[in-house]
């Protein structure tokens, strides 16, 4: 069921996320506590100095942590969050950001995001999220 939901919850956000869409971000994969999105560098992403501006790469794995944390039809926000950029990203590149829970308390969790190309490491996130009151399916929808 948990991973059944998580599509149904990611579907409906993703209906309202015109900001992910607009940056050609396509969701890949979705699960409990999970998520995996896709972005490429087009050339209005990329800095003066022909890098991708780190704002698009923390945008990609924000989203990935967005559908994660909200995978169990809990309207849940971002409390904080940081990045370490590890290498460039260039235009043309194809990053693939994937969140996972690591550990949940109360209404608080940890989620890790890595940003890939290919089998190289371009960023690593943290996000930290809160749940809030509500949800993104009706509870008829749920099951």
């Amino acid at each position: 069921m948990g991973d059944e939901l998580a599509a149904r919850v990611a579907a409906a956000m993703w209906a309202e996320d015109t900001a992910s869409a607009g940056l050609g971000m396509r969701l890949v994969d979705v699960g409990e506590g999970t998520a995996r999105l896709e972005m490429p560098v087009r050339e209005d992403m990329v800095n003066g100095h022909g890098i991708a501006h780190g704002g698009f790469v923390f945008s990609l794995a924000d989203s990935a942590f967005a559908f994660a944390c909200n995978s169990r039809n809990q309207v849940t926000v971002a409390q904080a969050c940081d990045i370490v950029f590890v290498a460039p990203a260039r235009r043309g590149d194809l990053l693939v950001a994937e969140a996972r829970e690591r550990t949940a308390f109360g209404r608080n969790a940890i989620y890790d995001v890595t940003v890939r190309r290919g089998d190289e490491v371009i960023a690593e996130f943290r996000g930290r999220s809160r749940q809030l009151s509500g949800t993104i399916l009706a509870p008829e929808e749920e099951s």
